[in-house]
């Protein structure tokens, strides 16, 4: 049980942890060899050079004015002056949304620590129910600022019953106000976002099989009927996994021929590699020469399965991006049910190219249900399984589990720094540790279950993530809390001691979560704007790689927010905030300075660093307002549950309605807000597509959406200039009307041959024309 004196000293240790960071970052960012690293985003937009291109060769690598050093701080208020409007036009809107989500933390917690130390601290401290009854149970002094410390029956509680009204109904005010001002931001971002792909396009999945038609024909005709004045072009999705693979090969192996040609060129020497396993083992060659006949043979292997994949009908899924006239035509298609049968022709919004995860467009439609089962069953025994190995990492990281485990270090843990340092930071770099593989492999099983587009295998990887913390960091470390640490105190205690020992250890878990937000949220935040991960890697590209301008832009790594990784903890310390804001305020200031720092950093990550991938509009808002209302309900319940086991029989019950009034609440903004989340609206539509025709009435919209949705494996450079030229030459093709296949259509005219809507072109078409000016 970590003490007041552990948790000062773990504070300590983590602000001197990120104040470190900070200045490590703060020098370093002043160094011109480091320019790339720390301000990519502005590179990747042509509006930053190197910052020394001449001159003693000293200054290249160094910054020598001394006068900069001095203002090591000055890029947080750099990162708070930029306006909202122009971070928008500068990162988009999902990264101004998501940085809205700490301010959201700010606006509920600084409010909220207020009234509670002003209110419930008083009424805790003042009061002895720690010292009177609760002597199977161990706490510390800073638990008497916790609800634990109350008399059993006590009147008292009432006071925590009217905060815990007034917090809800701030929470609920400020998820009010923020849900319509992001649905506005949507609405006027959609609306004055210049012209885009995804705008006219939908994806088409689970094209029933025709006989007589390929699914190319099936297509043009299926819109040419049932969208005869819409219906403009369509992309068939083509099954390019392994051609992908060989692609993404040959590039590893050009990488390796330039690190070579770079070692040749320092040492003048021809370098040497052995053939086998891992380059352990084998015959010696050249390797400049070895890896030139590599690459030879896989670009001749790309070129055959290039080949079978245009030309072979089983290498076309049965899925389609189909493109249509106008923005209102799309919005019609992909907000509408096609055919009687709801399982068939199913029509969503398409992603916009780049935000495609082309690999699972190749999954079939009817294996996506027994994936996702898959999955779900793996995840349930994932979340609880995991939870053994953290409650033996935790008991392993306490003075008793040390004790246990290594008895001969009994003398040295008796030391008080040594002690304090265990009981307040050990813990909490623990489970953070432990935790460090968890995205990857919950981004590993949203893949597999077969999610199109990176922003919704970001968005489930993010919902399993939440949960996962809510089951193992949150219910996890509360019961074995009290059920590993106070296991004597159970065995030697009346059964119906169980519920009160259990409703006391829940507040009394507070320094632990106090300790792990210090590690994760203090030191982590500060961590991550040092990047020393993508500093390092750059500098070893750079080094290693980098021969031309090209190269130099390669190796920098922008990354992005992390949505999969960032939203869940933003949410587990606000259902941290929200369960001891009532409970146990001394939380509060830590969970607040979380949120104060981490929007400092992560907006001068977004202004200067993160390049987002793809750009859905702040589609992941409801998500983000759904995981806060059950934050709110669940400190709800655990508020209840506790009064429960004081014994305010008669308080308690007017705490019910609080969860009542918050689903209320959710249902209200769900049905007000959410459709301009996952709906276009018809006359936000027609409104674009009139100021479009009106200001650019010769737009050929075609031959804008003609390559838009083309497999970007299909797009890659050929190193063979020969052989491009004989691929190019096979697929030129002449893209004509393809008439009517199917048996019982032979004799009957196909009346939207008349509407004027142009036939789709093939892949090679696609590939082989170019935008008309």
């Amino acid at each position: 049980m970590a003490t007041l004196q552990d948790i000062t000293l773990a504070a300590a240790l983590n602000i001197l942890s990120a104040f470190i960071f900070f200045v490590a970052f703060a020098i370093l960012r002043l160094q011109p060899f480091n320019d790339r690293v720390y301000f990519p985003k502005w590179y990747l937009k042509g509006l930053r050079t190197d910052p020394v291109t001449g001159g003693a060769f000293v200054r290249k690598f160094v910054n020598l004015d001394w006068r900069s050093y001095l203002r090591f701080l000055n890029w947080m208020p750099a990162a708070l002056r930029m306006p909202e409007p122009e971070l928008i036009d500068h990162a988009g809107l999902d990264s101004v949304v998501y940085l809205r989500i700490y301010l959201i933390g700010l606006k509920i917690f600084v409010p909220i620590a207020f009234l509670a130390w002003a209110v419930l601290v008083p009424v805790n401290w003042t009061s002895t129910g720690l010292e009177a009854g609760m002597s199977n149970i161990t706490s510390s002094d800073i638990d008497k600022l916790s609800i634990s410390n109350v008399h059993s029956r006590s009147q008292r509680f009432w006071a925590h019953i009217i905060v815990a009204y007034a917090f809800t109904f701030w929470t609920c005010f400020i998820l009010l106000k923020e849900y319509e001002k992001v649905a506005a931001m949507r609405l006027q971002f959609l609306a004055a976002e210049k012209r885009r792909p995804d705008q006219f396009t939908v994806l088409v999945k689970n094209i029933p099989p025709d006989p007589d038609e390929s699914v190319s024909e099936l297509v043009e005709h299926f819109f040419l009927v049932n969208h005869p004045d819409n219906y403009l072009t369509h992309q068939v999705v083509y099954n390019a996994n392994k051609l992908a693979k060989l692609v993404k090969k040959r590039k590893k192996l050009q990488n390796w021929r330039v690190y070579y040609q770079n070692k040749l060129e320092r040492t003048s020497e021809r370098p040497q590699i052995k053939t086998g396993c891992l380059g352990l083992c084998g015959d010696k060659v050249d390797a400049i020469d070895h890896h030139n006949t590599e690459i030879d043979k896989l670009s001749k292997e790309i070129a055959l399965e290039r080949d079978k994949v245009t030309n072979d009908p089983k290498s076309i899924m049965p899925a389609a991006f189909v493109s249509f006239k106008t923005r209102w035509g799309a919005a019609v298609c992909a907000q509408t049910q096609q055919t009687r049968n709801p399982t068939m022709w199913l029509t969503e919004w398409a992603p916009e190219p780049r935000d495609v995860y082309w690999s699972n467009l190749a999954i079939p439609y009817v294996s996506l249900t027994v994936r996702r089962l898959i999955i779900a069953v793996a995840f349930f025994f994932l979340t609880f399984f995991f939870m053994i190995p953290i409650a033996i990492v935790q008991s392993l990281a306490s003075l008793e589990g040390i004790q246990k485990a290594a008895p001969w270090l009994k003398p040295l843990i008796n030391i008080h720094i040594i002690k304090s340092f265990i009981q307040g930071f050990l813990p909490g770099i623990a489970l953070k540790l432990f935790l460090i593989f968890l995205p990857t492999i919950l981004m590993i099983m949203s893949k597999f279950e077969g999610f199109g587009s990176i922003s919704s295998l970001e968005r489930r990887a993010a919902s399993r993530y939440y949960l996962f913390s809510f089951v193992n960091i949150f219910l996890g470390n509360i019961l074995t809390g009290s059920a590993f640490e106070q296991l004597d105190s159970f065995i030697h205690q009346p059964a119906n001691q169980y519920p009160i020992t259990i409703g006391t250890a829940i507040p009394l878990k507070a320094s632990f979560f106090i300790t792990y937000i210090m590690v994760d949220g203090w030191a982590g935040i500060a961590a991550e704007v040092l990047m020393l991960k993508p500093l390092i890697i750059y500098h070893l590209k750079n080094f290693f790689l980098v021969k031309t301008e090209k190269d130099r832009e390669e190796a920098m790594d922008a990354g992005s927010i992390g949505f999969n990784t960032g939203e869940p903890r933003i949410q587990l310390y606000i259902l941290l905030g929200l369960v001891y804001a009532a409970v146990t305020p001394s939380v509060l200031p830590f969970i607040i300075v979380f949120f104060g720092l981490a929007y400092v950093v992560f907006r001068h990550q977004i202004i200067n660093v993160y390049n987002q991938e793809y750009e859905s509009g702040a589609a992941f808002w409801p998500d983000v307002h759904l995981r806060v209302v059950i934050a709110l309900i669940v400190s709800q319940i655990v508020l209840m549950g506790l009064l429960t086991t004081k014994k305010a029989a008669s308080s308690t019950p007017f705490l019910i309605a609080l969860p009542i009034l918050t689903i209320w609440f959710h249902i209200y903004c769900k049905g007000r807000f959410e459709p301009a989340f996952v709906r276009y609206p018809l006359q936000e539509a027609m409104m674009k597509d009139t100021l479009e025709r009106a200001t650019e009435p010769n737009l050929n919209l075609k031959a804008y959406l003609q390559n838009a949705y083309v497999h970007p494996v299909f797009k890659a450079s050929i190193d063979d200039e020969d052989e491009e030229d004989a691929n190019s030459q096979k697929w030129e093709t002449e893209s004509v009307t393809v008439p009517t296949k199917r048996q019982s259509r032979r004799n009957t005219p196909l009346p939207s041959r008349i509407s004027g809507a142009s036939s789709s072109p093939s892949l090679p078409d696609a590939i082989r024309q170019q935008p008309e000016p």
